[in-house]
């Protein structure tokens, strides 16, 4: 199987620790022993005080995404120094350059790639232009909510959901460098038209998207059928935004 998992930043790099990063390498091992895997790394709190410093000093957003980045990409190598030799060696700039390397057998490691795309924008893209079968949004909650659960008790999590309900989350978010969004809006707008069945999980523990893959996911479920449509139009969407992660490309938690 093919699989692409976006790592939050919130969830890889809150503090940079070189045990975190060994934690995910493991499962990762693991998880390429028997996949084809690409991995999308976010930017963590090191790229959102970057970006901050940015703003401060008058750039624009796309100079701000630039920064993020670098950051993404940053994050992207110490993964790869944690998975050694299981890895490919460096982070590929691009979707041609992470498709050729995959031809290796080795697992992919890369960042965000343009000002304008989250990482899980990228991930949404490599998962398309790669023919995956999974992507996976590995985030600091454990799903998407009808509202953001930090802040409201009464949020309900979606078991699974369409990519159409996605789309009417995410349109609620404002899209600038930094913002608060359960996946940006071309990332929404990528799943729901190449129909890649998408799960958002806790993070947390790299252990959790083991589990997702083999069948036993406790995250929300994204895909487009009958099933799925019944089940999740029992919830109502709420009108204010639920807080599923962060811009990654540009560092922000997610």
């Amino acid at each position: 199987m093919k699989i692409v998992v976006s790592i939050g930043g919130s969830v890889l790099a809150r503090e940079l620790q070189a045990e975190k990063f060994a934690s995910y390498a493991e499962v990762m091992k693991e998880i390429g022993r028997q996949h084809t895997l690409f991995i999308i790394t976010g930017g963590g709190k090191a790229a959102r005080e970057y970006i901050k410093v940015a703003r401060d000093l008058g750039s624009d957003e796309a100079t701000c995404d630039l920064i993020g980045i670098e950051l993404t990409r940053l994050n992207a190598r110490l993964l790869i120094a944690a998975l050694g030799d299981a890895a490919y060696y460096e982070p590929p700039l691009n979707y041609k350059e992470a498709k050729h390397a995959s031809l290796t057998g080795k697992i992919i490691v890369m960042g965000g790639v343009t000002p304008g795309q989250t990482t899980d924008a990228v991930s949404a893209v490599l998962g398309e232009y790669t023919g995956a079968d999974l992507l996976i949004n590995a985030t600091s909650i454990d799903g998407v909510y009808t509202s953001d659960p930090k802040k409201n008790k009464d949020a309900k999590k979606f078991e699974t959901m369409t990519p159409h309900q996605l789309i009417e989350i995410v349109m609620k978010t404002e899209m600038v460098a930094g913002a608060n969004s359960p996946f940006d809006l071309l990332a929404a707008k990528i799943i729901e038209r190449s129909n890649i069945r998408t799960i958002v999980l806790n993070g947390e523990d790299p252990r959790n998207i083991f589990d997702a893959i083999n069948k036993k996911n406790n995250g929300t479920i994204i895909e487009n059928n009958r099933k799925n449509e019944k089940r999740s139009n029992k919830i109502e969407l709420e009108s204010d935004t639920c807080n599923l992660g962060y811009y990654s490309d540009v560092g922000c938690d997610n």
